[in-house]
């Protein structure tokens, strides 16, 4: 299975959200995640303006760094009010002097959408692209999406991110408001889970 089964992985990431939920769904195989913060690697410049680039930058730095197999998320929401923003740079619109505030980054979002005079449903979707990197430089991409609309004001105190104003398609409940496991069955990241466990199946 990719050469990973039964053993630890290592996460490229610093957000605590995001390790949890891929450990979660990684943890039925037998795999145990550990994250880039709890080995003290530093977070690399994402230079690319793609998900795919800059997953591949944060897979193969942690790679490199330690000799163990990584995996990296690079993930996002577009809304399409606003032409696909903010897209790659969903984590920089939430930026702060003081550290990521998600919550000043959904309102400047509903804001640019009124101000847009955007048509109702607020349509958007999340996207996730897994990239499995290797020491020696093999890498493998697995890319998920989930639909929906964007809503206001901000329901849920789950989840990360954007989730409080994230309404997937076909459901009433924001990520914000569902329980994580509902969530992870659904989810962007799950649709590029599903389609990285279909891949190990195919290379067993």
């Amino acid at each position: 299975m990719l050469g990973i089964a039964g053993s630890r992985l290592l996460v490229a990431t610093h957000n605590r959200g995001k390790l949890d939920e891929i450990a979660a769904m990684l943890a039925p195989l037998g795999i145990s995640c550990v994250g880039a913060a709890e080995l003290g690697l530093g977070e690399p410049a994402e230079t690319e303006d793609t998900f795919v680039g800059n997953a591949r930058i944060k897979a193969h730095a942690a790679a490199r760094a330690t000799g163990l197999p990584a995996l990296a998320d690079d993930s996002g929401i577009e809304v399409d009010g606003l032409g696909g923003a903010p897209g790659v740079y969903t984590a920089d619109w939430a930026e702060t002097p003081r550290g990521r505030d998600f919550v000043q980054a959904m309102t400047r979002t509903w804001t640019e959408l009124e101000a847009a005079n955007a048509t109702y449903p607020r349509t958007a979707r999340f996207r996730s692209t897994l990239v499995l990197a290797w020491p020696d430089g093999r890498d493998e991409v697995f890319e998920g999406k989930v639909e929906g609309q964007v809503v206001w004001p901000m329901r849920g105190d789950r989840g990360h991110g954007y989730d409080p104003m994230f309404q997937p398609e076909g459901h009433r409940l924001t990520f914000g408001e569902m329980d994580p496991e509902m969530k992870n069955r659904i989810s962007h990241r799950a649709d590029a889970f599903r389609k990285l466990l279909a891949h190990m199946g195919e290379t067993e």
